[in-house]
């Protein structure tokens, strides 16, 4: 120990300030790797520990006897027995209804449908028995109101999915909407670089993922039916389902005359393009002319009151003193 003592007194000499600094800097650093260390433990500690609970729920997703695997199989039968219930012929127009809607709100699940009338039974039987638990600290059990509100929570839980489903549907097609101009755009451009329809679909796609993310997956989803081997009239005639448009209808039936009267497929994409931007521009025009009438009810209910009290009240005031 002396000896290393000494060897360190003879490369710093007797400047004690840089032994100082020297001590100083070993501690940090031996502090920083002991830091380092005790973290890269506590981590594999963690992931090990994860990993071995990982492997117990799947065990016990997988053990019969498992509360768990019991739920899931009874969850799994009710979902099926509902699917089979309402896939009958009677039923098959509403059913069919049903689910272009769940395909425009992006739900794409084969048991979608039932699933959606057992979460609206289940909203109804929820909210209806919180109204029945929650009315009498508000009226008195006796009182006829309690009824009344009971019931009408269960139809208002049982429309709720309903309220749900539609207001999804309308942000989704107010993204298509959006995006569906850019997407023509982009179209044109590939068609005239000499790229095929699902070449171009692919493209496109992929260059709208960051702005429109709903648009560009459906867009994914048609390039994937022209894969499989559906043709090109199909394939958009599923896009246009799926995004709820009349401009992607339209699109679709372009481009099957244009197939069928061997026109230009450029041109046509170009001018269907056009068309897009000036609606586009046409509906943040009519926005914009509506505005007026629209902040005409906040004015009159909000500001034209404040502004009367405003011009009045000193008015009311003198006189009330008597000064005029």
């Amino acid at each position: 120990m002396d000896s290393v003592f000494d060897i360190i007194n003879a490369a710093l000499g007797d400047n004690s300030t840089m032994m100082v600094s020297a001590f100083v800097f070993l501690s940090a650093a031996a502090l920083a790797f002991g830091m380092m260390a005790f973290a890269n433990v506590r981590f594999a500690v963690k992931r090990r520990a994860a990993e071995i609970s990982t492997g117990a729920t799947r065990a016990a997703d997988d053990d019969p006897r498992s509360l768990r695997y019991a739920s899931k199989v009874a969850a799994q039968r009710l979902i099926d027995y509902t699917t089979r219930n309402y896939s009958t012929e009677k039923n098959t127009g509403e059913v069919k209804e049903l689910r272009r809607r769940l395909l425009q709100a992006g739900y794409l699940d084969t048991r979608a449908p039932a699933i959606f009338f057992l979460a609206r039974a289940a909203c109804a039987v929820t909210v209806g028995i919180a109204a029945f638990l929650l009315m009498p600290m508000i009226v008195a059990p006796e009182n006829q109101l309690l009824s009344l509100s009971v019931f009408a929570g269960g139809i208002g839980g049982y429309f709720a999915p309903n309220v749900y489903l539609s207001r999804r549907i309308a942000t989704r097609q107010v993204e298509h909407r959006s995006g569906f101009p850019d997407f023509m755009d982009l179209l044109v451009v590939c068609a005239d670089a000499g790229l095929s329809m699902e070449a171009s679909l692919d493209r496109v796609g992929r260059e709208l993922a960051d702005s429109y993310r709903s648009l560009s997956g459906n867009i994914h989803m048609a390039t994937l039916e022209m894969r499989a081997g559906r043709t090109l009239s199909e394939t958009l005639d599923h896009l246009a389902d799926r995004l709820g448009l009349e401009e992607a209808r339209s699109f679709a039936t372009l481009l099957q005359q244009s197939e069928k009267l061997g026109s230009s497929l450029t041109e046509a994409l170009r001018v269907y393009s056009d068309d897009m931007r000036h609606k586009r521009l046409s509906r943040a025009e009519e926005k914009a002319y509506s505005l007026p009438a629209k902040l005409s009810v906040p004015l009159t209910l909000c500001v034209f009151p404040v502004v009367i009290i405003v011009i009045m009240l000193p008015v009311y005031v003198k006189l009330k003193l008597g000064t005029y």
